[in-house]
């Protein structure tokens, strides 16, 4: 559970879509990529299912109007870079994550 407090924040909170890692895209058996509404895109590394760890996040400022984001959709490509989406009006956001597969 990411910490801050979201559940205030208004907007959707909570995850939504994961990079479905396929064919030709980012695969990795540790790594996840997540949509959590108004937290932002999230990685967890789940190597050790005992202890999933958050490695990286970014949670983008809301557009002029927008009292939170809503971070809906993601994938990310086999170089690493994720493209993903406020259902809101924000638009296409387009991240760079350098982490180890």
């Amino acid at each position: 559970m990411p910490e801050g407090d979201f559940c205030q924040r208004g907007g959707r909170f909570g995850p939504h879509n994961l990079h479905e890692m396929r064919t030709g895209t980012f695969t990795s058996s540790n790594i996840v990529h997540v949509t959590y509404f108004n937290a932002g895109v999230r990685v967890y590394d789940v190597s050790d299912p005992a202890d999933v760890r958050e490695i990286a996040f970014c949670i983008p400022p809301p557009v002029p109007g927008a009292k939170t984001i809503q971070m809906n959709d993601l994938m990310v490509d086999a170089s690493g870079l994720v493209f993903a989406t406020d259902r809101v009006a924000g638009g296409l956001y387009v991240l760079s994550c350098d982490v180890e597969q």
